[in-house]
This record gives C-alpha cells, sequence and structure tokens, in this order.
C-alpha cells in the first residue's frame, strides 16, 4: 500500500457541507485531520444544490422585474433570457465560493485527497491503494437525486435537478414530477423564464412539510403566475416522443410537455462504500445515529444528507461542527431539529421554524394562532408582495412556530428562529421595537395582537 498514514484525529469521508465543516471546527482544535472527496469540496450545496439554484432564482426575479416595470411607473423591456449569460454569473458565484472555501480549507492544514473513499473498518478509509487510519471516521457521503421505481431518467427529455442546473436552453413546457422544495423552486425559475409548468405532486398540497395555511398560499400565489399542478395526484408513467414526453396521471390525465423533471427528494449515498461490512447499521441507505451524530459502531460518526435528519445544508454544517466537538470532548448540546429555519425560495418565498399548528395540536398543546396579512405592512404594499406571518403558539406561554409566505421573507426568518429557539413568549417579543417601514414588522404586529395588543390587526 501507497504512503496513507495515519494514525489521523480524524478522518473525514466527504467534503460537503458536513464533511468541510467537520474538518475545519476540528482544525481549530489543533486536531489533525484528513479530509477525502472524490468531487470538489462543497458538495452538493455549493456545486448542484443550494449556490446555483439561488442565483438562478435571482435571474428569475430580475427577469419578473423587468416584465413588470411599468407598474412602478419605470419603462423597462423585456427581451429574453441569454441561457449561457445566465450560467456565466451562476458559475461565477460557485467557482468564487469554491475558491474561498479551498484556501480556507487550506489555510487550515488540513490534508485533503481527492479519490473515492470506501470504509475498511470501524478506525480505517481506503483511497485507492492508500489507506488513511483515524482515531475517529465521519461518513458524510450525502445524497443524489432519486428516481421512483421503473422511471429511467435519461438526462435529456427526463431529467433530474442536476441536469437541470446545466440546461442550455429555456424548456418551452415542463412536467415537474415532486412539489417539495426542489420541484416548486425549479417551477418557479422556469415560470419566471417564459416555460409552460405543471407540477404533479401525489400528496394534498405543495409543499406537503410545510403548515398547511403557507401550502394553500403558495398555490394560489402559483396560480396568479399561471404555475399548473395537479395534487393529490399518483404519476403513473411517462412516454418519451419526437417532441418531448408524454405524462399519464393515474386519474387518467396525461400531459405533453418538452421535458419533465423528476424532483421526488434526494437519496442517501451509501451503497458499496464499505460501511455495512465494518458492522455500520443502514436502514434504507440512511446510517442511524445518535443526539451527537454516534453511529452504532464507536469512533464512527454520521453528518448530513447520510442520516435521516432534514436535508439542508445548514443542517450539515451544524451536524459538523457538533461532530468536531464532540470528539474534542466539549460536551455539545444537541441539535433541536424543530428550532432549524427551513426556506423555499421560489416567488414568493416560503419560510418557517419551529412546529406547525396540526404538530402543535398532536403534541397537546393548548394552540392559539395568529395570521398578519401582508396587505397591512407598508414594506410589503411597496414591493408588491403578497403573504402572511403566521404565528403558532402555547396559550399564555412560548411561541411553537412561525411560518410564513411573500417576497423575501426568507430574511425574515432569523429573527422567528431566536423567538423559537430562546422559548420567547409573543409577550416578551410584543415590547421589541420593530423598524418602520419593513417586512419584519409583520412579524412584530402578530406578536403584539397576540399580546392582547393588536395595533394594525383586524379582530
Amino acid at each position: 500500500m501507497a504512503d496513507g498514514s495515519g494514525p489521523y484525529d480524524i478522518v473525514v469521508l466527504g467534503g460537503g457541507s458536513g464533511g468541510y465543516a467537520c474538518a475545519l471546527r476540528a482544525a481549530e482544535f489543533g486536531m489533525n485531520v484528513v479530509l477525502i472527496e472524490k468531487d470538489k469540496v462543497g458538495g452538493t450545496c455549493l456545486h448542484r444544490g443550494c449556490i446555483p439554484t439561488k442565483a438562478l432564482l435571482h435571474a428569475a426575479e430580475l427577469a419578473d422585474q423587468a416584465r413588470e416595470g411599468e407598474s412602478f411607473g419605470v419603462r423597462t423591456t423585456f427581451e429574453g433570457i441569454d441561457v449561457p449569460g445566465v450560467h456565466s454569473y451562476k458559475d461565477k458565484v460557485v467557482t468564487g465560493l469554491w475558491k474561498g472555501l479551498t484556501g480556507l480549507v487550506k489555510s487550515k492544514k488540513i490534508t485533503v485527497v481527492e479519490g473515492e473513499g470506501r470504509l475498511a473498518g470501524p478506525n480505517r478509509v481506503v483511497v485507492g491503494d492508500q489507506v488513511f487510519e483515524g482515531r475517529n471516521v465521519v461518513l458524510a457521503t450525502g445524497s443524489v437525486p432519486k428516481s421512483l421505481p421503473g422511471l429511467d431518467i435519461d438526462g435529456e427529455k427526463i431529467i433530474s435537478s442536476d441536469h437541470a442546473l446545466v440546461l442550455d436552453r429555456v424548456p418551452s413546457s415542463v412536467v415537474i414530477l415532486g412539489g417539495g422544495v426542489i420541484g416548486v423552486e425549479f417551477a418557479s425559475v422556469w415560470r419566471s423564464f417564459g416555460a409552460e409548468v405543471t407540477i404533479v405532486e401525489a400528496l394534498p398540497h405543495l409543499l406537503p412539510l410545510e403548515d398547511e395555511s403557507n401550502s394553500k398560499l403558495l398555490e394560489r400565489a402559483f396560480r396568479r403566475r399561471g404555475i399548473k399542478y395537479e395534487l393529490g395526484t399518483r404519476f403513473e408513467s411517462v412516454k418519451t416522443t419526437d417532441t418531448g414526453v408524454v405524462v399519464s396521471l393515474e386519474n387518467g390525465k396525461t400531459i405533453d410537455a418538452e421535458l419533465m423533471l423528476v424532483a421526488v427528494g434526494r437519496g442517501p449515498v451509501s451503497a458499496g462504500l464499505g460501511y455495512e461490512e465494518a458492522g455500520v447499521t443502514v436502514d434504507r441507505g440512511y446510517v442511524p445515529v445518535n443526539e451527537y451524530c454516534q453511529t452504532n459502531v464507536p469512533g464512527v460518526y454520521a453528518v448530513g444528507d447520510l442520516i435521516p435528519t432534514l436535508q439542508l445544508a445548514h443542517v450539515g454544517f451544524a451536524e459538523g461542527i457538533l461532530v468536531a466537538e464532540h470528539i474534542a470532548g466539549l460536551n455539545p448540546v444537541p441539535i433541536d431539529y424543530d428550532g432549524v429555519p427551513r426556506i423555499t425560495y421560489s416567488e414568493p418565498e416560503v419560510a418557517s421554524v419551529g412546529i406547525s399548528t396540526a404538530v402543535a395540536r398532536e403534541r397537546g398543546h393548548d394552540v392559539v394562532e395568529l395570521s398578519y396579512n401582508l396587505a397591512g405592512n407598508g414594506r410589503s404594499k411597496i414591493l408588491q408582495t403578497q403573504g402572511e406571518v403566521k404565528v403558532v403558539a402555547e396559550r399564555d406561554g412560548r411561541v411553537l412556530g412561525v411560518h410564513m409566505v411573500g417576497s423575501r421573507v426568507g430574511e425574515l426568518i432569523a429573527e422567528a428562529q431566536l423567538i423559537f429557539n430562546w422559548e420567547a413568549t409573543p409577550t416578551d417579543v410584543a415590547q421589541l421595537i420593530h423598524p418602520h417601514p419593513t417586512q419584519s414588522e409583520a412579524l412584530g404586529e402578530a406578536m403584539l395582537a397576540l399580546a392582547g395588543k393588536p395595533l394594525h390587526v383586524h379582530n
């Protein structure tokens, strides 16, 4: 075997959000870390997820603004989408962040190994003919787009989000299979770029994991934008034709389109990596862990999309940091997953933290809720956006959830996160003064009303 050496303090398998966050935090403690990555450090989030999709969504927002200038008294004309130009903007953003990240990793003296690693025992990872020994091993191998049984993603007419991010044209029409975050965001982009879009979702609502009121507001907004959807309807089959695809649904409907995007979620990458052979439990592809992200094998941890927690980059970061601190003996506080903010960056945006009304009732809370319509918010009027801020609270107690829909509400979730995680009551928040005119006042007004001091709320 060639050099690999060790033992390192930590061998991290996978350089995405979870893996590199763990490596960076461990390096701060002076640990000796090796980070193994088969592609580019930064993982799904930086190269095929959060960052490139949000760049596309920003371009989409500019397209909408160009079309709508007249209603603000600004004479703009929309001449079309220059797809190569959009890609070069998106790629410049990604490349800049990637260079910054690689520089940071290098400056922390983390050994980066390019290649496909596999677990060859509880404390060793093999890459080609190199063996890396580690006192601790962190599995951070991430996820890839999933499909449905018998549905073949050909990359041409039936595509995944990976293909959608490098598509060389704006399709004239698209069927999107899946109304979760990824499906909804691509629907928003393509509609802004001028495509005819139909979303097919088997569950009764778009964004089925959100509070139902959020889902309904998004559906109403999408209907206004001309985005079509079939809800509570299962996909049956798809046929490719010379011009595109014909999608058949179980309710007997067929939809013709140029493309079909399969956005039915992402599945963990764990097969063939030696996990089971090393004794690590794997359940439906995921690696189960305890509250410190420890697997059933001592010294082996797992983080990010590989474990059955929220598939979000910021959750991966937090899990990676938690693991580094646990290994360093810092006794970190486990993550409260209810307290993690979740944002869908469509137009309008959907953002939430805490639990929904339905979950709060299931858990036996005596629930009070209040919805503040953005129609009463000055800044939202200026931005010409519609939606609401909904607060779910325990009667005479703490805030249990905040659920928002509207342009830019993703930026408001930080305050809502503090309210939830610091277990504040509406009365605590009601005495704080929000700046005027901002959208943050909508949250302030909802809290005032819940505290029995309604200002601009119709009772």
